[in-house]
């Protein structure tokens, strides 16, 4: 639950961050792309099930909310950096890990408010192994559906389709490096090169290990491309509870960065063999 403080005159309330959210401009019928930290809020009466439902209040039964439910430990171990096993256990994991199951498998480092809204009625999640996303609502079909297991976040993913939908993003407490929306644009600016990744995944019934090209992506730009963004006027700014807070369109971001990509990065060069991302703790924040 979030933290405690005597400074906080109140708890905040479904109705209080449903207010906060209006005020910012998420707008009722809309798709939503929600990256957050629960924890940021401050208090919070009822924790992230308040905030799910004072998300779902704001954009009403036309609305589509959209989550990341990334599970980065289904990869390879051999690129686990956060932390490293010992190479011993190498394939005993390769082996005996779980294939991916979109109602079983648990977020990673994504925080608590994903993981409520995976469990509401009605919610679907794509079935990627390491990059799912989960959507509730009327659009919840098309974001889920056809998630393809190469890359994962690129044009045959949840994102493109919500690019096509022209949703919107919402940055609840977290910056830009936890955008996953980078990625597609990253993808298309074709500035990075290729990695292969390895999950347990389930074909034709039967768990199997499968690998799968991944684009080796770095986030170690997205701050100052999310800057630029703002700076461009694609951005505003508020504040949620006691979170700062962003809310840009999903399009209007992906097209700037694509273009903010291919001037700023070098072309992608060789095949590479890094992790793509995945073996890490994540990107997104705990809350």
């Amino acid at each position: 639950m979030s933290y405690i403080d005597a400074a906080q005159p109140l708890p905040f309330t479904v109705e209080s961050v449903a207010a906060d959210l209006r005020r910012l401009g998420a707008a009722r019928g809309s798709t939503l792309l929600v990256h957050s930290s629960l924890s940021s809020l401050g208090y919070v009466t009822g924790g992230a099930h308040a905030v799910v439902l004072a998300l779902v209040e704001v954009l009403g039964p036309d609305g589509t909310l959209v989550v990341p439910t990334h599970s980065a430990e289904l990869s390879d171990p051999a690129q686990w950096v956060n932390p490293p096993v010992p190479e011993a256990w190498w394939p005993t994991i390769r082996e005996s890990m779980p294939a991916f199951d979109p109602l079983l498998t648990p977020t990673r480092g994504i925080g608590a408010i994903p993981e409520v809204v995976r469990h509401l009625p009605g919610a679907l999640r794509s079935a990627h192994p390491a990059y799912s996303f989960c959507a509730v609502g009327p659009h919840a079909v098309t974001i889920t559906t056809g998630h393809a297991l190469e890359d994962g976040l690129d044009d045959a993913s949840p994102l493109a389709r919500l690019y096509d939908l022209d949703a919107d993003i919402l940055l609840l407490g977290v910056g830009h490096a936890n955008n996953t929306s980078l990625h597609l644009a990253e993808f298309r600016s074709r500035t990075r090169p290729r990695a292969t990744q390895g999950a347990p995944v389930l074909v034709d019934g039967r768990r199997r290990w499968v690998e799968y090209p991944v684009t080796d992506d770095d986030i170690s730009d997205f701050e100052s491309v999310g800057a630029a963004a703002a700076g461009a006027g694609l951005e505003r700014q508020g504040t949620v509870g006691r979170a700062r807070a962003r809310l840009l369109g999903v399009r209007p971001l992906v097209d700037f960065a694509t273009r903010w990509f291919g001037a700023h990065r070098g072309p992608a060069a060789g095949g590479g063999s890094g992790s793509g991302g995945s073996g890490t703790a994540g990107q997104q924040s705990a809350g």
